[in-house]
């Protein structure tokens, strides 16, 4: 990344919501940003990026599957990153555009497992070509975007009243650690398994007592991707 600017960081931090949406305080947010989603979102890819290296963007509220709640209703993730594209935002392309979500994606919680030992493999006795079913969409549909989501499609993603969210708190360890010297999918992965090895231990909802999370991301790059410190 050889720009002069390392480029724009959008934060939108949704902790109050309408009454009608009957989506709870998001405690633990630490601020009340009251952001208007779509009005920023045009205004900044209308921005000119020619100078910066990348763009990042970041959500912090209530969610479901695709979708992630503004003040007064759900929007869609498609269409927030949809306008990003190179076809809509020129002087980004080429660019890396980093997209994270801290959000639940459903109303699932992860169980626990143990891993098993020793497994022996099913015999295969030719090369077949198969297909893996998924639950993350590889979306938009255009080259170095960067998807971080908090918790896999169709689970919940938990968050510390006092801490704030355990993605976020760990996503900010990683980045402080290792931040000048991984590569970014380096350090995704590494944030997947910290938080993988955390587990709930104080709820209100006894049934979320001892329940896991893992996150996922989804990388489009076509460049490794370092953070290092810009010469003076």
């Amino acid at each position: 990344m050889s720009y002069n600017l390392r480029g724009l960081a959008l934060i939108f931090n949704q902790e109050y919501f309408s009454p009608e949406l009957r989506l709870p305080h998001r405690h633990g947010t630490k601020a009340d940003k009251n952001n208007l989603l779509r009005r920023y979102t045009h205004r900044f890819t209308h921005t000119d990026h020619t100078e910066a290296d990348c763009f990042l963007c970041v959500f912090l509220s209530h969610g479901e599957n695709e979708c992630v709640f503004a003040r007064d209703g759900k929007l869609s993730i498609r269409d927030l990153t949809h306008t990003f594209k190179g076809d809509r935002c020129p002087s980004l392309v080429c660019k890396p555009k980093i997209f994270i979500f801290q959000a639940c994606r459903g109303d699932k919680h992860d169980e626990p497992v143990s891993p098993i030992v020793d497994v022996v493999d099913c015999e295969v006795h030719a090369n077949q070509l198969v297909v893996d079913a998924g639950t993350v969409h590889t979306l938009p549909a255009g080259a170095d975007f960067l998807m971080c989501y908090s918790v896999a499609e169709g689970y919940f993603s938990h968050r510390e009243t006092l801490n704030g969210s355990w993605y976020i708190q760990d996503l900010c360890e990683v980045l402080q650690e290792y931040g000048t010297r991984l590569e970014i999918t380096e350090m995704m992965t590494l944030v997947n398994r910290r938080v993988s090895l955390r587990r709930v231990e104080n709820c209100a909802d006894r049934n979320a007592i001892g329940k896991k999370q893992v996150p996922c991301y989804t990388s489009m790059l076509t460049k490794k991707l370092y953070f290092r410190s810009k010469k003076l």
